[in-house]
């Protein structure tokens, strides 16, 4: 009995959805993603490898795209131009346009831009917390002080003069002098060490301590008293060097520590913080030096609230007359070409074609930020009237795709790394957004309400006999945040907040 094996070919179609993104489209989506300051740099970067782009002037105020935002409008306005320079613009563009025709176009022979990350990327639904800057910080508990002008003057520099990790590195003496200078302050040392306690007197503990040694007995001196606080006292003044080189065994024989009290010892002082400004956020120099806000909004007096796009010293770009005239001669002449010739025409269109690609990509970046920031606008309108935090409503980057009419990727390129500055300050755009809690009688509250008022309740609590989160819980509730223990346990952990015991 003989087997045949038989084999059997098919072929079948099958239908697939799929997308695909043009360079043009990689290049308006690396854009979009670019704050302000890092655009000027792209855009110089591109204008030295392509002599096809040049500038003709940064934009002056009148050139910011400008919106006046009222509630469900919005009209747009990219600033006007004299008759003149319209006339000319368009002349060019139609010059360029009649020596491009009959020319075809090879998207191949274009330069490829690639972007950070894949423009078709999935990216998941982000929610933004807090990001109060340093400065902010120490500011809002400045304001909680009775104080003279002269003390809170003093105070304020002193903030100013510390470093990223919260300390001041600087002698009183020289203090003294730099007030006398810069701000004709006349200060003494001892006016100025007074001042300096109040600021160690504020969260979180250590910060404006003169030395690592003083930061962290600022610490020890906020815990109630015990033998165990007397303990880290003893270590930190006494053994402070054999703490840092951490020479346990030492330390342990000169205090007469059995290993139980030892361990117990050791674990406390490696909870000191020896950086409590890192653990603020940014710096006053970053904060000051290195945030330039993308965009301006002021909230007039009779509810208007219009903004303004920040394009610093971002040039109005134009593609080079010189190369616009050389397609017109070749266009004229094609049919005496020479080889040599017609090679330079295909580099001309290369350059042109790029350079027309970057202007283009400009334009959609500009028309993006625009619909994404008025999309915000009136999505927290009363917070941009008031500047209650408590104001801001649950906004996600669905909420705000959907009000601009943009793709949820493109909101959260907006949203990166730019910042907009209002008449309460000048904050991130992801400060505006919040994830919603919705109670059990359909009620949606903010995630950022309900931190605020748990970081509050902690902040008030009896440091000797600190809240639980069932005790939280039911004041939260009273407060009108109805949410579960469990709820208060994640946000509280959100909120960097350890566990009652330990709060002790």
């Amino acid at each position: 009995m003989s087997i045949k094996n038989t084999q059997i070919q098919e072929q079948q179609q099958l239908q697939k959805l799929g997308q695909t993104f043009s360079q043009q489209q990689l290049l308006q989506s690396s854009l979009i993603e670019l704050p302000v300051t890092q655009l000027i740099d792209r855009i110089n970067t591109e204008m030295n490898d392509n002599p096809a782009l040049e500038s003709e002037q940064p934009y002056d105020d009148d050139a910011m795209a400008t919106e006046e935002t009222d509630f469900g409008g919005g009209s747009d306005n990219d600033g006007a131009e004299d008759f003149e320079a319209a006339s000319e613009r368009e002349e060019r563009q139609s010059a360029l346009d009649e020596a491009l025709s009959g020319i075809g176009r090879d998207d191949e022979d274009l330069p490829v831009y690639q972007s950070g990350s894949s423009y078709a990327e999935e990216r998941e639904e982000i929610v933004y917390g807090e990001t109060e800057s340093f400065y902010d910080q120490l500011k809002e508990q400045v304001g909680e002080l009775d104080l003279t002008d002269k003390e809170r003057d003093i105070l304020e520099y002193l903030i100013g003069s510390l470093d990223d990790d919260g300390l001041l590195r600087k002698d009183l003496s020289i203090v003294s002098d730099e007030l006398a200078i810069y701000h004709n302050i006349d200060a003494t040392d001892k006016e100025i060490e007074h001042v300096l306690q109040m600021l160690q007197a504020f969260d979180p503990a250590g910060i404006g301590a003169r030395s690592l040694q003083e930061c962290l007995l600022l610490q020890i001196e906020r815990r109630d008293p015990s033998r165990l606080r007397d303990l880290m006292e003893r270590v930190i003044n006494h053994y402070f060097e054999a703490f840092t080189r951490k020479h346990w065994d030492k330390i342990q024989a000169d205090l007469q520590l059995n290993d139980v009290q030892a361990e117990a010892l050791f674990r406390e002082l490696r909870k000191l913080n020896p950086r409590p400004g890192a653990s603020l956020g940014e710096t006053v120099g970053r904060s000051m030096q290195q945030i330039t806000p993308d965009f301006i909004v002021d909230t007039q007096d009779d509810g208007t609230i219009t903004f303004t796009l920040n394009n610093g010293e971002v040039p109005e770009l134009k593609v080079s007359q010189s190369f616009v005239d050389s397609m017109q001669e070749y266009q004229q002449n094609k049919d005496h070409l020479s080889r040599q010739t017609k090679e330079a025409l295909l580099y001309i269109k290369k350059k042109v074609d790029a350079a027309q690609g970057f202007i283009e990509a400009i334009k959609v970046r500009r028309h993006t930020l625009t619909v994404t920031m008025r999309a915000i606008i009136q999505l927290q309108r009363q917070f941009f009237l008031d500047g209650d935090e408590a104001s801001l409503r649950p906004m996600i980057l669905k909420d705000v795709a959907e009000k601009a009419g943009l793709d949820i990727s493109t909101i959260s390129r907006v949203s990166n790394s730019k910042y907009a500055q209002t008449r309460w300050g000048t904050f991130p755009l992801r400060h505006f957004f919040s994830d919603g809690y919705v109670t059990e009688s359909g009620e949606e509250l903010s995630t950022r309400q309900i931190k605020a008022a748990l970081r509050d309740l902690v902040d008030a609590e009896d440091k000797r006999k600190p809240l639980s989160d069932d005790q939280l819980k039911d004041q939260l509730a009273a407060k009108g945040f109805p949410i579960a223990r469990r709820t208060v346990a994640k946000y509280r952990e959100q909120l960097g907040i350890p566990i009652a015991r330990l709060r002790k």
